[in-house]
């Protein structure tokens, strides 16, 4: 019996994994993607490498918080409720992602785990409070600094960094000689080649820190109860998340990368630079960070910094209300001299629907808050009342 529990537990790690591939691969790649500079295959396998590379490196921090530190006792990690909590996890997750929604795999781990450990009595209020409190802080923070970057420095940035994407390939394989080598493509200058290398370094940072942060998401109540060891739980994990880049997670690219936000080179490096860094300070303390919203408050406060620049503080003071554009940041070409604050024409701004959908905006936001919700009262509700489980 405990084989086949055992097995099932498995199972639904993949599962589990597989849907963490899906809803974290489109805030990793999903702004290089919109920007073109690298294709949705290309970025799926970037993003199953270096997952795995940050997952076994840091990621083992992430997991024993998780699997012990989150709760007053290991014990409350059996089997049965293992693969119950795994099967919360997975199947919130596979909601969001079926709505093509990246939803927070932290927040939907946690809380499935925090269900458990509230109905059996179990639950370190602390170490939650001070995990609840960065999800709350950490999202705020991507949103004001992506703004002030938007409003204030942003311009500078477009005329240094934003590049004029050439027609034809980045690069090509040179066959002429004995042993073929990789050379810039007929049109590519060297500023765009430069740009799309650091963006798509960026993202692989993006998954790396996802990786150390996400791991613990699928394997933390199997490795917590033993039942698993680490490295064999990162391993099977890893797989079961690459596998879901390569498949459902082209819906969150599209998502984050299409639907979301039409994003410029300059953009794309500012909200993926802003979104690693802060991910990968919470990884290295050990709180697994909910990646997805850092990553969309991020690209929503930039357009917020970049569209705000039609006000100036003068105009604030006296009340009048600026003609607020989120389409500031789909509007700018690459090296273009963008005005100062405050001295845009109304007819050089554009509309809102060319930075965000409204309401495909609106969609991740509830989405995002509505799957760990799900998770959590779903757990909470299974152990409280089926008389199955006992603790």
């Amino acid at each position: 019996m405990s084989e086949l529990l055992l097995g099932l537990g498995i199972i639904v790690v993949l599962f589990v994994g597989y849907n963490i591939g899906g809803s974290t691969t489109g805030p990793a790649f999903g702004p290089a993607v919109g920007a073109n500079t690298i294709s949705k295959a290309f970025a799926a396998g970037l993003f199953a490498v270096f997952f795995f590379l940050g997952a076994f490196s840091i990621g083992r921090r992430v997991v024993e918080t998780l699997g012990g530190d989150l709760v007053q006792t290991t014990a409350i990690f059996t089997l049965q409720a293992n693969v119950v909590v795994l099967f919360f996890i997975g199947g919130a997750l596979f909601i969001g992602n079926y709505a093509g929604v990246p939803a927070s795999t932290s927040m939907t781990a946690v809380g499935a785990i925090a269900g458990l450990a509230l109905a059996a009595g179990e639950l370190k209020w602390s170490v939650m409070g001070q995990i609840m409190t960065w999800w709350v802080v950490a999202p705020i923070i991507a949103f004001w600094i992506s703004g002030v970057i938007g409003r204030y420095f942003y311009a500078r940035l477009n005329r240094r960094v934003a590049l004029v994407q050439t027609k034809g390939a980045l690069v090509e394989l040179d066959r002429s000689g004995r042993i073929p080598r990789v050379v810039s493509g007929p049109n590519t200058t060297r500023r765009e080649f430069l740009g799309t290398v650091t963006v798509i370094v960026i993202g692989c940072l993006m998954a790396f820190s996802s990786g150390t942060s996400n791991i613990a998401n699928a394997i933390a109540p199997l490795v917590g109860s033993n039942d698993i060891g680490m490295n064999e739980g990162i391993i099977i994990g890893s797989f079961a998340v690459g596998v879901g880049s390569f498949t459902i997670g082209r819906r969150t690219l599209d998502t984050l990368g299409n639907d979301l936000t039409s994003l410029p080179l300059t953009a794309s490096i500012v909200v993926a630079s802003v979104s690693a860094t802060i991910v990968v300070v919470l990884s290295a303390i050990g709180i697994p960070a909910s990646f997805v919203i850092i990553a969309t408050m991020s690209i929503i406060g930039l357009g917020w910094g970049r569209a705000t620049r039609t006000a100036t503080v003068s105009d604030i003071r006296q009340e009048q209300t600026p003609a607020v554009s989120v389409g500031s940041l789909a509007g700018d070409e690459g090296g273009e001299e963008l005005p100062s604050i405050g001295e845009e024409k109304p007819e050089d701004i554009p509309t809102a629907s060319e930075l965000f959908n409204p309401s495909t905006t609106a969609r991740v936001v509830i989405m995002q808050n509505v799957v760990p919700v799900i998770a959590t009262v779903g757990s909470y509700l299974t152990f409280q009342f089926l008389p199955v489980f006992s603790f």
